[in-house]
């Protein structure tokens, strides 16, 4: 997993580390570890920098360059 993009996008946004971890609900020191990728993201966290970005979360982990989101829709369930 390629999570350099979540630095990118935060510096894109002219915030910084703390700012987001306050809007994530967790400490600057667990975000900081995400973008240095000394700790693997959560999928509740990595769902809510999506939306915040705005953004898909295959795109954060660098599986596709499109940065624009997948259209809302039914999720599948119990696959």
């Amino acid at each position: 997993m390629d999570l350099r993009r979540i630095k990118d996008l935060r510096e894109d946004a002219d915030l910084f580390q703390w700012q987001i971890a306050k809007i994530l609900n967790i400490s600057e020191r667990a975000y900081s570890s995400y973008e240095t990728r000394d700790r693997q993201i959560p999928l509740d966290v990595l769902y809510n920098l999506a939306d915040f970005y705005n953004t898909s979360v295959d795109y954060i982990m660098g599986r596709t360059d499109e940065k624009k989101p997948y259209p809302k829709g039914k999720r599948r369930e119990n696959i």
